[in-house]
């Protein structure tokens, strides 16, 4: 792996110190560090309360679509709700069909495949719901850039309404209203959203517009803060206070399906944290449309039957696991290819006729943490090939794609990630295409990883109270990173592989006078390090254990000190 680059945030100025003055100073050194320099955008963080001005109907579109939807209901007109596959898109659907069927909706579900459908809206699953009767169909998380899948619709009879939070394309669909918080002049304050935000937002608005009791869209903040923390959009303003309000929600499930998820995570539903959200149940949902039927755990989501959950749920934990060795599998083949191809390359890309799609993006992932550029990873069908693609910082991904929209079948995505399908023939000149944009973009740049931390500190200043303040700071993810601290010059006094395959190390460091013990996941070569002294970036936690709470560091990246 490319070694990371620490860079400590700046020192927290003199005025905005004073202005701050009531926090204590690790508390004023973190809010300054996340651009809170006054006593009121501290509280109103600290609180992660919403902004004033989140009215859901200033949004372009919703006005229309709502008054749709409520005619609908009034008319028993039947309504699909359209959603994508992973995570963020399932936890939207099942959120915005439990709304409308507890405003008595006639209303349904639909995922496609993405085996054999693919992403977002096709034309056939349009007619197929036509031919059921289906009157008014709503997409979530997908359908942005549909333009001929509107057409189509419109063509059906179909009242399109198209939720998104991907990025604009150059026109955008003929649909009945479209909703995205990117829409040029709409005037939302919160562009940020997700696929579940958006959904929650016309759920507000649908209840709101209806006069119908306020519990139908509070009881839906656990799939918002679920699928806002699993598409990985920032964590910040009104995405913090979703999050905030679901993990609530959540550490009391009223969902069979979400507890025994919960249950099968082996989590405990009162302690459930953002970071639960985003590598425990999130991976699982999005497991099902990896490798199955992502209608499975749509299925788990809106289960109210104990047997039946708990069989969804293992079926997901089941997935899961595979998706874990199958991950391993496509990333290292693809590794492979793009060693064979030479890595020094700005942009990795890697095709084969035996990558499984499901977990392309996946591998693509690996592919940038370990060589930091972004990277492509798809499978080679007999006439398309389907890719997903992960990016970083210096490049956006899905600008690079729209100066080759004229290539692909369809494609999308946000700046870090996207995904397409090209006809095989084209797959060539998509990869020069791309070397070139890549280099354009990158060849001047110096590309390498930068792990931001919050403060240097010594071993005597961590204790109990800055875990209480810690605590203050969450939820964190995207844009809100969990603190993160660095500590020098420590002895190693104890350390050792853990974990099944050896592939993370546990250790004891001292800085003479404290002792910490301290937890490195994916780091376990460092075992057989020569380093005596090393310097650790981590972050600081409770470690609870057979009952037993102690206080450790979470390893994020160790440097020896020298």
């Amino acid at each position: 792996m490319i070694p990371k680059v620490w860079k400590v945030a700046e020192l927290i100025s003199p005025e905005a110190d004073e202005a701050l003055k009531k926090y204590p100073a690790f508390l004023r050194q973190v809010l300054f560090n996340r651009g809170i320099d006054n006593a009121e955008s501290a509280s109103s963080f600290l609180a992660a309360l919403p902004p004033e001005d989140n009215d859901p109907m200033q949004m372009l579109g919703m006005a229309t679509a709502v008054d749709r939807l409520s005619r609908a209901i009034d008319l028993a007109q039947p309504i699909v709700i359209y959603g994508d596959y992973d995570a963020d898109g399932v936890t939207a659907t099942a959120l915005l069909v439990s709304c409308l069927q507890e405003l008595g909706a006639k209303v349904s579900a639909y995922i496609p495949d993405r085996f054999d459908e693919g992403y977002g809206l096709n034309i056939e699953a349009l007619r197929k719901l036509s031919q059921q009767g289906a009157q008014i169909v709503v997409t979530v998380d997908c359908g942005i850039r549909s333009i001929a899948e509107a057409q189509a619709a419109q063509q059906l009879g179909l009242d399109l309404i198209i939720s998104d939070h991907h990025s604009i394309g150059p026109e955008l669909p003929s649909a009945f209203a479209i909703i995205n918080c990117k829409l040029p002049n709409d005037p939302s304050p919160n562009k940020d959203l997700s696929g579940s935000g958006t959904a929650y937002k016309i759920a507000q608005a649908l209840v709101e517009y209806r006069n119908a009791e306020k519990w139908i869209y509070q009881d839906l903040l656990d799939l918002a803060a679920m699928g806002t923390v699993a598409d990985l959009v920032p964590i910040r303003g009104e995405n913090r206070w979703l999050v905030r309000q679901g993990l609530r929600v959540l550490r009391n499930p009223h969902r069979q399906g979400i507890l025994s998820l919960i249950g099968i995570a082996g989590l405990k539903a009162g302690q459930i944290n953002a970071g639960d959200l985003g590598f425990m149940l999130g991976p699982r949902i999005n497991a099902a449309g990896r490798l199955g039927s992502a209608m499975h755990a749509y299925d788990l989501l809106m289960s109210r039957e104990m047997y039946a959950a708990g069989k969804l749920a293992q079926q997901l934990d089941n997935l899961n696991r595979e998706r874990r060795t199958l991950t391993e599998k496509v990333a290292e083949a693809a590794e492979k290819l793009v060693l064979e191809k030479g890595s020094e390359g700005n942009i990795l890309l890697a095709f084969d006729k035996e990558f499984h799609p499901g977990v392309a993006g996946l591998a693509a992932s690996k592919l940038s943490d370990i060589y930091y550029r972004p990277a492509i990873v798809g499978e080679i069908g007999e006439e398309f090939t389907t890719a997903s693609c992960r990016s970083i910082q210096e490049f956006h991904i899905t600008n690079a794609l729209q100066e080759c929209a004229d290539l692909f079948e369809n494609f999308g995505g946000h700046a870090a990630a996207a995904g397409f399908t090209i006809a095989n023939e084209k797959l060539e000149e998509l990869t020069s295409r791309l070397d070139i944009i890549a280099d354009r973009e990158l060849a001047e740049q110096v590309l390498q990883p930068i792990i931001e931390a919050d403060m240097e500190i010594d071993f005597a200043d961590l204790n109990a109270e800055i875990l209480e303040h810690l605590q203050l700071v969450e939820p964190s993810g995207m844009a809100n990173p969990q603190v993160r601290f660095i500590s020098r010059n420590l002895e190693i006094r104890s350390k050792r592989r853990v974990g099944a395959d050896g592939a993370h190390l546990k250790l004891a460091v001292s800085d003479g006078w404290v002792t910490y013990d301290a937890i490195a996941f994916r780091q376990g070569a460092w075992a057989d390090a020569q380093a005596k002294r090393i310097d650790l970036c981590y972050r600081f936690e409770v470690n609870e254990f057979n009952g037993k709470k102690t206080l450790q560091l979470n390893v994020i990246d160790i440097k020896a000190s020298d």
